[in-house]
């Protein structure tokens, strides 16, 4: 008996990992308003972060979609001079044949002619309207939507037949509406154009294209009628596949140079580019976001070290008794940093839940499939717990260091 008494005397029970929880725990139960408010801080701060890296993937799925609308495997090629340009050197009709004929993996091209018209429009009154020469494929390499009729196809190509297709807005105030335009008839320098079809770009560019609120398109055989030469103001290509975009682009780019002078200079791009920017741009709005949400993570950290250094003060006896009964710093330490962590847990879970049900609200109750990111809500736990680590350590600290005797004195 005597040698137990001496060992236990030597080597003190400890706490085992699963005690100390369960005292924090009971703190936990011990004070639930003290400690929910705090952790609410936590809640908001984890919160914000899943829902700002959410709003991030959303804004970026948007740009890119809007870009996807233009035309992701779009490629344009147009003319943008020379040496002084005082002889012009400028795209053809058989630039884009041999385009076609030496550049493998392109789906369909299209030279647009623009030309620039009155027409008459009734009482008196005329307009001014843009006239795009273009081939069949051109609805399909801009990615237009028809609206009502049709647009041309190669038959009407092939047989010059005059008809054309008008945009919405053209369509709405002459007509009232893009219905009542198909089967109309414009005149185009005292040739009379058939209305076969109304459509719109797929994403408004706001006349920034080549498409403005005032376009009629019509067959390009059919716009030679209006030129006297073969040139062409731009010319578009469409990729088979995304992935041959950029050996297209380059590839289009040396035939079309090694057709013409060398002092030429022809601008052949895509959006790929500007896809790259729309990214870059989303990232690093995210990024911003971010740092405000954490910013309100480390505020949520300052509250909860307040919150245990009160807590502390609160508790001095009871960690004086603790330590004459044998408790180490150690166990004192982890002790109290176990119950910052577990404030942060309980906050940064009740946080990820709020998060994430708001996505998946809108996910399920509307048609809007917005991105939701499952690695943005293991960081958030993980941020949290860091937060906890974090400030906890200070309060920890300080409990751990309280003199027994003088704690046991406290009043």
């Amino acid at each position: 008996m005597p040698t137990t008494a001496t060992a236990a005397a030597t080597h003190p029970p400890k706490l085992v990992l699963g005690e100390i929880i369960s005292f924090a725990y009971d703190t936990f139960c011990s004070n639930k308003v003290r400690f929910a408010l705090t952790a609410l801080g936590m809640v908001i701060g984890t919160a914000s972060l899943i829902l700002v890296v959410t709003i991030g993937m959303t804004g970026k799925q948007y740009v890119l979609n809007q870009i996807q609308a233009i035309g992701a495997n779009m490629v344009y090629a147009e003319y943008q001079g020379g040496a002084g340009n005082v002889n012009p050197d400028p795209l053809t009709i058989d630039d884009m044949h041999a385009v076609l004929q030496q550049v493998p993996g392109i789906a369909a091209a299209s030279p647009v002619v623009p030309y620039d018209d009155r027409v008459p429009i009734g009482n008196g009154k005329e307009r001014d309207i843009r006239v795009l020469g273009v081939l069949p494929e051109y609805s399909a390499v801009r990615n237009l939507v028809v609206l009502s009729g049709r647009f041309f196809d190669a038959e009407d190509e092939q047989a010059h037949n005059k008809v054309g297709v008008i945009t919405q807005k053209l369509a709405e105030q002459l007509y009232g509406s893009t219905y009542d335009a198909v089967g109309k008839v414009l005149k185009l320098s005292g040739l009379p154009f058939t209305i076969i079809g109304t459509f719109k770009e797929r994403v408004d560019t706001f006349g920034q294209s080549e498409v403005t609120s005032n376009t009629m398109v019509i067959p390009y055989t059919v716009s030679r009628y209006f030129t006297d030469t073969p040139e062409v103001k731009q010319i578009y290509f469409s990729a088979a596949e995304a992935s041959m975009v950029l050996p297209v682009t380059e590839q289009i780019r040396k035939v079309i140079q090694s057709r013409h002078r060398s002092e030429s200079v022809y601008n052949v791009e895509n959006l790929t580019e500007l896809v790259a920017v729309a990214d870059r741009t989303a990232n690093a709005l995210t990024l911003v976001l971010l740092l405000i949400a954490t910013v309100t993570l480390l505020v949520s950290g300052i509250g909860i070290m307040n919150i245990m250094l009160a807590t502390v003060s609160a508790r001095i006896r009871e960690i004086g008794i603790r330590k004459a009964m044998g408790a180490t710093n150690r166990e004192i330490r982890f002790q109290f940093l176990s119950e910052a962590i577990l404030i942060s847990l309980v906050g940064g879970f009740a946080g990820v839940i709020i998060g994430l049900a708001l996505p998946f609200s809108v996910r399920f109750l509307t048609e809007y499939r917005i991105p939701i990111s499952g690695l943005s809500a293991i960081v958030a736990i993980a941020v949290s717990s860091l937060v906890g680590i974090l400030f906890g350590t200070v309060p920890a600290a300080r409990a751990a260091k309280l003199d027994p005797v003088e704690s046991l004195r406290y009043e």
